[in-house]
Formats: C-alpha cells, sequence, structure tokens
C-alpha cells in the first residue's frame, strides 16, 4: 500500500512538471491567421467561412520598402517587417529586420526584450558581440564574413559593427512578431542621480553624457 502511494506520488509530480514545461513556451495558433486591426481602418471578414480574402487582407500579408535606406549618425538603419509593417504576422510569432551599414557602421548596443535573433551576414564584414546576464556578464564576440548565420539570444545586450571599408548588410530573423528594442545609450541616460550612483561616476560626467543627441537607427 505504502509503495503504491509512492509511485501515485511520484506520478502526479512528474504530470505536474510535463505540464508545467509545455506550458512554457507560446502557444500555436488557433487559427490559420489572425491579421492585427488598425483602430481606424478596421478589417473584419464577414464570416469564418469566406473562402477568399479581401484585398485589403491581401496586402496584410505583404511588407513594402524592405530596402537600403539611409544612412545615421551612428553609420546604420534598420528597417524592420514585423506585426507593425505586416498586420498578417500578428500571433505567428516571428518577424524581420534589414540592417544596413556604412563603412565603419554601428549598430549600437541594445536588447529585444521579447525575441532571440538569428543573423545572417548578406554583404560586408561584422564583428558582433553579446554579453551574458549577471554574474558572469561574459562578453562573446564574434567577426561574421558573408554567408555567416550568427543567433543572439533573447533579451542579451548585443552590437554590430562593420569592420569593412565597404557598406554591409544583414538580415535579422526575430522569433516574435513584436520583438522590440531598447537602445541603451538612448534608454538609460534619465536621472542624473541614479546614474551618478550606479557608474560610480562624477556627476558632470553623467551631465555630459545626456546633453548629447543619441541617435536612433529604426524607421519602425
Amino acid at each position: 500500500m505504502m509503495k503504491m502511494a509512492v509511485n501515485n506520488v511520484a506520478y502526479i509530480v512528474l504530470l505536474a512538471m510535463a505540464v508545467s514545461l509545455t506550458s512554457a513556451s507560446d502557444p500555436s495558433p488557433l487559427q490559420d491567421y489572425c491579421v492585427a486591426l488598425n483602430a481606424s481602418k478596421a478589417v473584419v471578414e464577414k464570416s469564418e467561412r469566406t473562402q477568399s480574402l479581401q484585398p485589403q487582407m491581401i496586402s496584410s500579408f505583404r511588407s513594402f520598402g524592405f530596402q537600403e535606406t539611409h544612412q545615421t549618425k551612428v553609420g546604420s538603419m534598420v528597417t524592420p517587417a514585423n506585426v507593425a509593417q505586416i498586420p498578417g504576422l500578428n500571433t505567428l510569432g516571428v518577424s524581420l529586420a534589414r540592417v544596413d551599414y556604412a563603412p565603419y557602421g554601428l549598430n549600437p548596443l541594445h536588447i529585444h526584450p521579447r525575441a532571440t535573433e538569428i543573423l545572417t551576414v548578406l554583404e560586408g564584414t561584422l564583428y558582433v558581440g553579446f554579453v551574458t546576464s549577471n554574474p558572469e556578464n561574459r562578453l562573446i564576440l564574434q567577426v561574421l564574413c558573408k554567408g555567416d548565420v550568427y543567433v543572439i539570444p533573447q533579451g542579451l545586450i548585443h552590437f554590430l559593427l562593420n569592420v569593412g571599408t565597404t557598406k554591409a548588410v544583414a538580415i535579422a530573423a526575430l522569433s516574435s512578431q513584436n520583438p522590440g528594442v531598447i537602445t541603451i545609450a538612448k534608454a538609460m541616460f534619465g536621472s542624473t542621480d541614479v546614474l551618478t550612483k550606479s557608474f560610480q561616476v562624477d556627476k558632470n560626467v553623467v551631465q555630459y553624457l545626456q546633453s548629447q543627441l543619441w541617435t536612433d537607427n529604426h524607421t519602425y
């Protein structure tokens, strides 16, 4: 009897662990598509059994202008293709971004809070790095050439630098339809007192950094 009770408890524990593991990832879509609606131009299908998509719906699965763009102060420009540009990506859990680099252009330190990134270099040579979480804070560095593929784990600070004398182009695939981006330099210089204590530097240093024009290299 005691042995049976122990076996039952073990079974329940294993079942609970399995349930927790299966619910740890994003749920699968419950339908073929769920186009994100623009409040000012909402598109609603009249029937779930509609056999053909309306013209407005067809355009919801396409993005225009995914091409080379002008450069910014830091020498790079990011052109995203996420749910904001392609409403049809809603609930599908994927997106893309094109990054164009001028010679020695930088995609500065940033994070994607909701996505892992897998990057493919189409042209040029990129120096890429990301920093692991506490307590190690290990800096992982790599030089990427044309055709190389590189993975940047979700939520980790990373950067990319064109180390060549010619332009570089990369395509990033992200594991979210809305990966988000936080550019570290642009986001952090808010409170002088907090930064002075955090970085243990003179207040004048923080104020000087706050006075800089921090460039946003995303087209959104």
